[in-house]
């Protein structure tokens, strides 16, 4: 995989910084997994774990500081 897919931290609002943060961390797991099948037969088990889901937001919640801190936290 080539990293084409992130040019830039930079994003025009908090919210488009939340949604990088999703991405940035669901090709985490793709960069970990590349296996497509393997994700999909996993999800049913980390679906239904709210530890798992825990976990997953904070995963998010550290790229989103990652992302809130590259755009200066969108202070004008």
């Amino acid at each position: 995989m080539s990293d084409a897919w992130l040019p830039t931290l930079i994003t025009e609002s908090p919210e488009a910084g939340y949604q990088l943060a999703i991405k940035m961390s669901r090709m985490g797991v793709k960069y970990t997994q590349p296996s497509a099948e393997a994700r999909e037969k996993l999800r049913p088990k980390y679906a239904e774990s709210a530890d798992s889901l825990i976990a997953v937001s904070h995963v998010v919640a550290v790229n989103f500081q990652t992302v809130a801190a590259a755009n200066n936290y969108w202070k004008v």
